[in-house]
């Protein structure tokens, strides 16, 4: 008995894998309908080049910006690593926008998928989220102020808006505190979160069926 046929009998994978090959596609599903794969594969590509990355970076604000400068210039492919993290980034973005407005304009969120709907809507803030907690991490100038704008922003709100605005830059100024909350985000509870909800979203779709046409 082979490796796989030991495995098979114990987990009875060829019933799992003829479950996901033999699921019936409607007939109205066509390219528009794709946009939500396209995310799962841009997030793939997040966090296979940013776990790579994560050997040189250095959360610091005095070594941030050599760190990046050291992965672009030094690192072998580097270069490479970094821009397909930065490009599928915006790409998974778009993306994300691009399928809650084919859901939003096809029906998709009607009974009996309004939890779907939900889970989508929370991974688009995810999403928006892993933008910016990312765009400080270089700490350069366009970083270190755009970390400054942002998290200034609840400072409008009444009562909590201070509180908020400590928690967020760790301290009443953005420095190292503020750096390690953006690092600790982006690189483990967003990708956290992002990957249970992405999980929820996938057995309701696998449960509920693609919605059908207009």
């Amino acid at each position: 008995m082979g490796p796989y046929q030991w495995v098979n009998y114990r987990l009875d994978l060829d019933a799992i894998v003829d479950d996901i090959a033999g699921k019936y596609v409607p007939p109205h599903v066509n390219i528009f309908y794709c946009f939500g794969g396209i995310v799962l594969t841009t997030f793939l590509f997040q966090v296979a080049t940013g776990f790579a990355m994560t050997f040189y970076y250095r959360p610091s604000v005095t070594e941030a910006f050599s760190s990046v400068e050291y992965i672009m210039n030094e690192a072998n492919f580097g270069w490479l690593i970094r821009s397909l993290h930065r490009w599928s980034g915006s790409m998974m973005v778009l993306m994300v926008n691009v399928h809650v407005y084919r859901v939003y304009l096809t029906g998709g969120f009607k009974k009996p998928r309004e939890l779907t709907w939900v889970t989508g809507v929370i991974m688009s803030v995810i999403t928006v989220s892993f933008g910016v907690t990312g765009y400080s991490l270089p700490w350069d100038q366009v970083g270190y102020w755009a970390c400054k704008i942002v998290t200034g922003v609840p400072e409008a709100l009444p009562v909590v808006g201070g509180f908020i605005v400590q928690l967020l830059r760790g301290g009443a100024s953005v420095g190292q505190g503020t750096l390690t909350r953006f690092y600790s985000l982006h690189t483990f509870v967003l990708p956290l979160l992002a990957a249970v909800f992405m999980l929820a979203h996938f057995l309701m779709i696998r449960k509920q069926g693609i919605s059908g046409p207009l």
